[in-house]
């Protein structure tokens, strides 16, 4: 593989760009605005002004786009992928979107003659600056052998996870567990202070112990600091809670903490935080600092 075309060059896909072009990869990509892609087109990215023409002709397409409806519509909208790419194509969906979902888009794209993957990342802007994502895949095993090396340009810690969906089953299983843990980290943040601790000894002293966890490492500075710029966005990661508690409804499954944070962080939403990043939930605890007052 040596061409590749890329679709969601957003806050992680222009780090995953970049560390392609560094693997040695020629990758063509589209934008709505291509303003706002200037920097990796001034890097190397060769910039196309239509879906159609980004996938013609490419080895794999990589899509990285913000909803499920996103998806939808980059693969099966008219005159776009599935109508565009060459037959033969790996086609890389790298959304956190519905199982459902990627089922169908395997389904349709195997029937058109292309190599489906659902391969969901996780390890958020920090991972995909440094090229050490965790890369979840779902689709036929054949198919995630070719693409690895592909996959090793943006990730460290890749995995098969089985079947067309189980990429997208397993990172909803991590979000489930980031909910809790960020919800933990704040919680614990809003005590500390309000007993009247020294946050920086605070972070210090629980950081190491059996209270440690990767979203403190991430964002327990970040949040002391009022640091609430985006890795991640708030409305993406509701609409990732929202896709793990339909699964779990499905299944009957009782998911009560992430139900709670889910509420938490929609009535942030509905003051206006959605485009904050997830260390915002903060602002749930902290009446002075919510979205409608005070920054």
């Amino acid at each position: 593989m040596k061409q590749i075309g890329f679709i969601g060059v957003g806050i992680m896909g222009k780090s995953m760009v970049r560390n392609l072009m560094k693997a040695g990869y020629e990758v063509h990509i589209y934008a709505r605005t291509r303003a706002k892609v200037g920097d990796v087109i001034s890097e190397g990215a060769v910039f196309h002004e239509t879906i159609a023409d980004c996938v013609k002709g490419r080895d794999a397409v990589i899509t990285i786009v913000g909803f499920p409806q996103d998806v939808e519509e980059v693969y099966f909208d008219s005159g776009n992928i599935l109508d565009s790419a060459d037959k033969g194509t790996c086609l890389i969906d790298m959304t956190t979107t519905s199982p459902m979902l990627a089922e169908k888009l395997y389904e349709e794209g195997t029937r058109r003659g292309f190599h489906v993957l659902d391969a969901p990342v996780t390890g958020g802007d920090t991972g995909a600056k440094a090229g050490t994502l965790s890369i979840l895949v779902g689709g036929d095993k054949e198919d995630y052998e070719a693409c690895f090396p592909l996959f090793e340009a943006m990730g460290t810690n890749i995995n098969y996870e089985g079947k067309a969906g189980c990429g997208q089953h397993c990172k909803l299983a991590n979000q489930i567990m980031i909910a809790g843990a960020l919800s933990g980290v704040c919680e614990a943040i809003t005590y500390a202070r309000e007993k009247g601790l020294d946050m920086d000894t605070f972070l210090r002293s629980v950081s190491t112990g059996a209270a440690g966890s990767r979203q403190l490492d991430l964002f327990g500075q970040k949040i002391i600091e009022k640091d609430y710029g985006p890795g991640f966005f708030i409305k993406h990661f509701i609409k990732d809670m929202k896709l793990a508690l339909i699964e779990a409804n499905k299944s009957g499954i009782d998911l009560g903490v992430l139900s709670q944070v889910l509420a938490n962080y929609e009535e942030l939403e509905a003051e206006g935080c959605g485009d904050l990043g997830t260390q915002a939930l903060i602002k749930f605890y902290d009446e002075e600092h919510r979205c409608g007052g005070e920054e």
